[in-house]
């Protein structure tokens, strides 16, 4: 069974204050892409937990909290929620500054690599061969791009039907869950940038090829739901 991402609706989210301007004691204009991947991979970790803490308690970011004459709910821990979103806010802000950042940083690296490449042709080989050659960690396809409609998310982003998804935020082979969590990842973060990697078919018969981009969940962009293509499960 498939999931359809145009039909999955999710609450949106107001923006929050970001938490202070370093992470680990290193300000974020001083950490290195590695520093910034790790800060990455942390937040999704620590965002992960707290949806889960939600989940618990049977919300989302805009269950009401209060009874129909305003008091708060009884049947739930109020307090905890309230402080759980706030969390939340602050770590969604973060991480589109950290994914900014990435960004940036990728640019820059490429742009080193190309100058490299001028100057020093045999050593900017030697580097590629040796990137190459590094051992890749195990990122086994647990989904196939059925369908991607026209003007979507999924299109703006580069998804292309026939994709086999490796990594689409927290969410890879070995959590997805029927991929359930991947409409969890999507709930999370609309209107956020979502690291996605998947396997791209060569049209020649070689390998495939990996490819990865910024998938952004977003409403009104001309079509149902916050992302406009259809996942099946492998």
């Amino acid at each position: 069974m498939g999931i359809r991402m145009d039909d999955l609706h999710t609450p949106s989210v107001a923006s929050g204050p970001t938490s202070g301007g370093s992470s680990n004691g290193v300000p974020k204009d001083q950490q290195s892409l590695q520093e910034l991947i790790a800060e990455r991979d942390r937040l999704e970790t620590e965002l992960k937990a707290l949806g889960q803490v939600l989940d618990s308690h049977g919300v989302n970011m805009n269950t009401g909290l209060t009874t129909f004459d305003g008091f708060p709910r009884s049947d739930i821990d109020v307090p905890q929620i309230r402080t759980t979103r706030a969390r939340i806010i602050r770590l969604k802000n973060d991480y589109k500054d950290v994914m900014s950042r990435i960004e940036e940083g990728l640019h820059a690296h490429h742009a080193r690599m190309a100058e490299q490449a001028q100057n020093d042709p045999a050593g900017a080989s030697r580097a590629q061969a040796a990137l190459e050659a590094a051992p890749a960690p195990l990122e086994a396809p647990f989904a196939r791009v059925n369908s991607v409609v026209a003007g979507s998310p999924a299109e703006s982003a580069g998804l292309r039907v026939g994709d086999a998804i490796t990594k689409f935020g927290w969410v890879d082979w070995t959590n997805h869950e029927r991929l359930s969590r991947v409409a969890e990842a999507v709930s999370q973060n609309e209107g956020l940038p979502i690291a996605v990697k998947a396997l791209r078919p060569s049209t020649s018969g070689g390998p495939a090829e990996t490819v990865q981009m910024q998938l952004t969940p977003r409403r009104n962009w001309g079509g149902r739901g916050l992302l406009g293509c259809h996942l099946l499960p492998l």
